[in-house]
């Protein structure tokens, strides 16, 4: 499958995954307007073996199916532990 990823201005390392370029109709009026102004980042072709840096490609492509988008947020921070914890 094709896919369109685009960049959230408004939320650092936040981003939506389409299976159409610039077709926005799917997502969410709230999502829409907290993500800001999407700016396209890159296209590639989406498999289901295909390696992804931060997500999975099987729950990617069943989102486009199921949503019609599929939104990647930033990675939780990992919480420091206070000594002896």
């Amino acid at each position: 499958m094709q896919c369109y990823v685009y960049r959230a201005t408004r939320r650092a390392d936040t981003y939506v995954y389409l299976p159409k370029k610039d077709d926005f109709s799917e997502l969410p009026d709230g999502l829409t307007r907290a993500l800001g102004r999407l700016e396209f980042a890159l296209e590639f072709e989406l498999t289901p073996e295909r390696a992804l840096a931060q997500e999975d490609p099987q729950q990617v492509l069943a989102n486009l199916k199921d949503q019609g988008f599929h939104l990647q947020l930033p990675p939780p921070e990992e919480e420091e532990q206070a000594p002896g914890a």
